[in-house]
């Protein structure tokens, strides 16, 4: 067995996001990973048949998202394109999906979906 020093630190990462997917921690995970580390990362999933979708981010990075069956169902009706081309319902969907803060994902979404947000946001803090 590999002792922890010999175990890269982007792996280390991505084998706590399945341990914390497999405690319930988190229902859908989203990783950006180097490739080099693919045939590890795609061989761990399935060998613990954890549903999983890849998406090409360059030559040299990918997106692994994993997670409950669910999840991955619609992740893979969602996620159809480079992810900084989603539109905002689309992003808002996602980070909620990933369990962000919601209260940041509603400030996200409006500024994706109101240029202006930032100057609506400071008129309300005055009401």
């Amino acid at each position: 067995m590999e002792n922890e020093q010999s175990i890269p630190g982007e792996l280390r990462i991505f084998l706590n996001h399945i341990y914390e997917y497999k405690k319930g921690v988190r229902n859908m995970v989203l990783y950006t990973m180097s490739k080099e580390y693919e045939p590890f990362a795609i061989r761990r999933l399935e060998n613990q048949n954890i549903p999983y979708m890849k998406q090409e981010v360059s030559d040299h990075k990918i997106n692994l998202f994993f997670g409950k069956r669910e999840c991955m169902d619609a992740i893979k009706l969602i996620i159809n394109r480079p992810l900084n081309k989603l539109t905002p319902e689309e992003d808002f969907i996602l980070g909620a999906m990933l369990g962000y803060d919601i209260c940041q994902q509603c400030e996200r979404f409006c500024r994706k979906r109101i240029p202006t947000y930032v100057d609506r946001k400071l008129h309300y803090n005055n009401v």
